[in-house]
């Protein structure tokens, strides 16, 4: 391909509202346009790296034993609405009405599609006999994503390969997803990238089992936590708090006494008023678990964690409570509930650290009050005791007696065993043996495309541009003519050019009539792997140029012999990437 053939708009300065790597460089090498927040045209070079990850995926989904076909991206509502999601999703499902002759029809653009794989499932598999089968597609999905950002990391409108597996028992899906979990590790492999699989929360997909595949990167979007001693890895929402000592500390129990906190009710406001420290507050959250209400206790620097919460209370529901509900039982305003003298008796669950805190901070349950020098025992009594908060760097490992250390990182694959809440409400039934009709047991398997592009950019990059591997490369050379006006240097690039393309190599010629530092800037920054310099003055030597994008310096090869010895260094950097299939 030539330079001056295709389309490539690089850009010398960092564009307005880019804020991380991937989306500053994906933007100046040329790779996408920005269309509006969330939406992005896929340039020449580009939807060339797309497609590269794109077969990455096919194949090894394909050597898994996987079968693709392809799914619509629109789809009933009453679909969603047979399953609950059309709730569980909220304003993130695109749901829109069109009209047809004299009756109006709903319908949603699908983020995933668990409900119309399962539908067809239903439709077409009856028997033990056509178990198990795994169907994936590659295919757009749709999100409202309220706050777009970070280029291709967080849009509306993206790449995924989903697959989803049938099986006749829990077992049989447990060998289908060591299968699809051993293909994931082989097509991160391959991509270049450095990842790690960790536990994770199912969230609106559902399922009792799930791990994710993160990509460690210092502007990723997502928190994981990992001991390095026994590789113990979960994402925050998943991740567990290992035990401590629970001995409170051993000092003299204050006074319980309620202090006026005017106009004071989060815990910066409180903990500025009071003059003391986050940690020393203890604060009450009022979910309704099943419709019924609880207090939950965590310290004031913590997070809650809803998934936790919901397990150690056993409610398939959870949610924070409303202000009303909040009034009636605490008998307080939003910010002000504690678990002293609530004005309705109501299970309280707090989190294990509340029994290391002494002489503590509460809300004292009436408007513009607080409560210090509250105690547990003395004051307030627990009903349970639980990890009800996000793990954070520095707690306990769980596995083991070391710490846990947070990073940042960005999800790229996802795998659920789903267990049978689709086939249960769509239907999807088979005959045993017996001729017993049982659910169908899924499970499902996602991968953002676009994410390892932005990923592979964000965790390989330099000042200059791009550092591509070889294997998700928009092209493996890049040939750069100094001098396109001298009839001798041509000839030798065009003729490298064409020989390295029978070679199956893809090549690229920067045939632009324009001076080398502008060139070499611009191949720095789009980040081809390796790049062959062609000047008069190494022509006269009998000589050209190389040099791998990862490294400092040049070195000179012959002009003889040059299209064979550049095809079998990107066939050495192909077999690197491919020793993950041995």
């Amino acid at each position: 391909m030539l330079w001056t053939q295709t389309l490539i708009p690089t850009m010398k300065e960092t564009p307005e509202g880019a804020e991380i790597p991937s989306h500053v460089l994906m933007l100046r090498a040329g790779l996408i346009g920005q269309v509006m927040a969330g939406a992005y045209t896929y340039l020449p070079l580009g939807l060339r790296s797309l497609r590269k990850a794109e077969n990455i995926v096919r194949e090894e989904m394909n050597a898994a034993g996987a079968v693709e076909l392809l799914m619509p991206a629109i789809s009933p509502i009453s679909l969603w609405e047979q399953t609950g999601r059309a709730e569980a999703f909220g304003d993130v499902l695109i749901k829109f009405t069109i009209r047809r002759q004299n009756r109006k029809v709903r319908m949603a653009l699908g983020p995933t599609h668990e409900e119309v794989i399962t539908d067809l499932v239903a439709r077409h598999i009856s028997s033990y006999r056509q178990l198990p089968i795994t169907l994936y597609q590659i295919q757009t999905k749709f999100r409202n994503e309220e706050r777009p950002r970070f280029g291709v990391l967080r849009t509306s409108e993206f790449l995924m390969k989903d697959a989803y597996s049938f099986d006749t028992s829990v077992e049989s899906l447990g060998e289908n997803y060591k299968k699809m979990y051993a293909a994931y590790c082989r097509i991160f492999e391959r991509c270049g990238l450095e990842y790690l699989p960790v536990e994770a929360e199912s969230g609106p997909i559902g399922g009792d089992v799930s791990h994710e595949f993160m990509v460690p990167a210092e502007n990723g979007e997502d928190t994981l936590l990992h001991c390095a001693e026994c590789g113990y890895a979960a994402n925050q929402e998943r991740a567990e708090v290992g035990a401590r000592d629970v001995a409170p500390p051993d000092v003299p129990l204050e006074e319980l006494k309620k202090v006026d906190t005017p106009g004071a009710s989060t815990i910066e406001q409180v903990s500025s008023f009071l003059g003391c420290k986050p940690q020393n507050l203890i604060k009450t959250l009022i979910y309704t678990a099943d419709g019924k209400p609880i207090a939950v206790l965590a310290r004031g620097d913590h997070e809650a964690n809803e998934g936790k919460i919901r397990r150690a209370a056993v409610a398939e529901k959870l949610e924070l409570a409303d202000p009303e509900m909040i009034e009636r039982v605490t008998g307080a305003p939003v910010g002000f509930a504690g678990p002293v003298g609530t004005k309705e008796k109501i299970a309280i669950l707090a989190d294990r650290d509340i029994r290391q805190m002494a002489n503590s901070v509460t809300g004292a349950n009436a408007a513009d009050a607080h409560l210090t020098g509250v105690n547990l025992g003395r004051d307030f009594e627990v009903d349970q005791f639980a990890d009800l908060r996000n793990a954070v760097d520095g707690d306990p490992c769980p596995r083991c007696n070391s710490q846990l250390a947070g990073r940042h990182a960005i999800e790229v694959g996802h795998v659920f065993k789903l267990g049978t809440k689709y086939s249960e409400a769509l239907s999807a039934r088979f005959l045993d043996d017996r001729e017993q009709q049982h659910p169908i047991v899924m499970g499902c398997y996602g991968i953002g495309i676009n994410r390892i592009i932005a990923a592979a950019i964000e965790t390989s990059h330099d000042e200059n541009g791009i550092i591509w591997p070889v294997a998700l490369a928009p092209y493996e050379v890049l040939l750069v003519p100094l001098k396109v006006t001298d009839e001798q240097t041509m000839k030798v690039a065009t003729q490298l050019h064409d020989d390295l393309s029978a070679a199956g190599i893809d090549v690229l010629l920067d045939d632009r009539d324009a001076r080398a530092g502008v060139k070499f800037k611009d191949a720095d920054l789009i980040g081809i792997p390796l790049r062959v310099v062609i000047g008069p003055r190494g022509l006269k030597q009998g000589q050209l140029e190389i040099k791998w994008r990862w490294e400092k310096e040049p070195r000179m090869i012959d002009r003889d012999g040059a299209a064979e010895l550049v095809a079998e260094l990107i066939r050495c950097k192909r077999k690197e990437s491919d020793n993950s299939r041995v």
